[in-house]
């Protein structure tokens, strides 16, 4: 019974990395597809497209959830009402991670118009940096020598991502310098409220024995108020003119599934796998992004600058997950 708990767990772990490296990558590059595709008609809101995900995210939780009280209505009924409407400043905390990844899946989406998926993809590999940086200071964590030079290995490598080159100065004609300025910006704010809002996420996590479905229900809840605000200031003409779902097809619908998916994945991950897998998983994504981008989109001519930045994010996200095993009696459990 014990081995087969064993193989199971080791089942489980795989396939929630397995995931994450199809989640991430074809999003990425999904997303930058529908961005960048010319087509007739008006272009799909990407603040819509943020509603719709938090929307989809929630119907997947409260599927979860009934499915964890024994696929009983009653049951569920019983847990959303007293952990969630009986609970309410509980759920009111919610509300300030909440708008911040509100808030970095817009970004995202301004990234992915401006950057190409492999840019995009090393360069948000920042978000590792500032979520040290805050677990140090939100949760007094303290971080090891490795690290510490994993986070230098990771600056160096993003910088090299960055460092312009002569293949950028002839896409100059194509995208301008003010775009890719736009994007980059777009991207180390993205990283900066991810480290934030997934180490508050964390912390509440930590204090409350709530399930994580229940507190993603209570993100995506506050998701869709801020996400639907947005749709309104930035976009209410548009909706008013051409829909709600303007400009939406199939690649959009996959994009929109996509992001929905993210979350619940990277909750899988935090219940299944470690933090070593994890950094195998991103750099598989990362490896793959790049040459979809080159080789399909084609949108990304690698330099030899690019791949030694990459290779440094890619050890980097290896080293910060690299825990040495104390050097003890053997003999111990």
């Amino acid at each position: 019974m014990a081995d087969e708990d064993k193989t199971m767990s080791a089942n489980l772990k795989y396939l929630s990395l397995g995931i994450l490296v199809f989640q991430t990558t074809s999003l990425v590059l999904t997303m930058r597809y529908s961005r960048t595709l010319k087509e007739e008609g008006p272009r799909y809101l990407s603040s819509t497209a943020v509603v719709v995900a938090e929307l989809l995210k929630i119907m997947a939780c409260i599927l979860l959830v009934y499915k964890d009280s024994k696929c009983s209505l009653r049951s569920l009924n019983r847990i959303l009402h007293d952990e969630i409407l009986n609970k309410p400043m509980e759920t009111l905390k919610l509300a300030i991670p909440s708008g911040i990844y509100t808030l970095q899946n817009n970004l995202l989406y301004v990234a992915l118009s401006n950057l190409d998926a492999a840019t995009y993809q090393v360069t948000y590999q920042l978000k590792i940096l500032t979520t040290a940086l805050f677990s140090v200071s939100m949760l007094s964590k303290k971080l090891g020598v490795y690290q510490w030079l994993s986070l230098v290995i990771l600056m160096t490598g993003v910088a090299f991502v960055q460092w312009p080159s002569d293949s950028q100065e002839l896409d100059s004609k194509e995208l301008s310098a003010g775009s890719q300025f736009v994007g980059l910006m777009a991207v180390l704010t993205a990283c900066f409220s991810s480290g934030f809002a997934g180490v508050y996420f964390e912390k509440i996590l930590k204090e409350t024995k709530q399930s994580v479905w229940i507190r993603n229900i209570q993100l995506g809840f506050f998701g869709s108020i801020f996400g639907l605000m947005g749709v309104y200031i930035y976009d209410g003409e548009l909706v008013s003119k051409n829909g709600f779902f303007q400009g939406y097809n199939r690649l959009t619908w996959i994009v929109v599934i996509l992001q929905a998916l993210g979350g619940l994945v990277i909750a899988a991950v935090i219940k299944y796998a470690d933090n070593i897998l994890k950094g195998f998983a991103t750099s598989l994504s990362i490896i793959l992004s790049t040459l979809i981008s080159y080789f399909w989109l084609q949108d990304f001519v690698p330099t030899s600058v690019f791949f030694l930045g990459a290779i440094l994010v890619i050890a980097a996200t290896f080293l910060y997950g690299y825990d040495p095993k104390p050097a003890g009696n053997p003999t111990k459990a």
